[in-house]
């Protein structure tokens, strides 16, 4: 079976290779297409390549060198007020959250039938990645996405 879900592994090792932008915006356009409660995208997306700033994440995310190591990290944030507006508590405590993580598990397939390989980080502060990412109190991040040439 060749399909594009069998070929996705969670990869923690990346040569220092920067993925080029035509890839990231691709991936980016993945990422937006996901759905989303009410079409609200109750999500952002913030791709960090700054050495300094993933150094500071894999920090926060409890010492994951994957993180420090690929040259992109893509960090899904769910935006809670957005989707309480329309869905009260649930928007807020749920939908907003799943939003950004269906945005993530397709930035993740994009990226792998792009050759580039990626794994899915959920182990981190919450405050310390919020604090390198300048989210305000109202942004939560949900995943973070190393991305790069295994």
């Amino acid at each position: 079976m060749n399909i594009l879900f069998t070929k996705r592994k969670s990869v923690r090792s990346f040569k220092p290779n920067p993925v080029e932008k035509e890839k990231l915006d691709e991936i980016l356009a993945a990422a937006n297409s996901a759905p989303s409660a009410g079409g609200l995208r109750a999500r952002k997306i913030v791709a960090v390549e700054d050495k300094k700033m993933r150094a500071n994440i894999s920090e926060a995310a409890f010492g994951q060198t994957s993180i420090a190591e690929a040259p992109l990290v893509l960090a899904f944030v769910a935006l809670p007020k957005v989707s309480a507006k329309k869905y009260d508590e649930r928007g807020k405590n749920l939908y907003a959250v799943q939003d950004a993580t269906l945005a993530a598990s397709f930035a993740w397939l994009q990226a792998v039938d792009l050759e580039l390989s990626s794994v899915w980080v959920g182990g981190f502060e919450e405050e310390k990645v919020r604090k390198v990412l300048d989210l305000g109190e109202n942004e939560r991040p949900i995943a973070l996405l190393p991305i790069g040439y295994a």
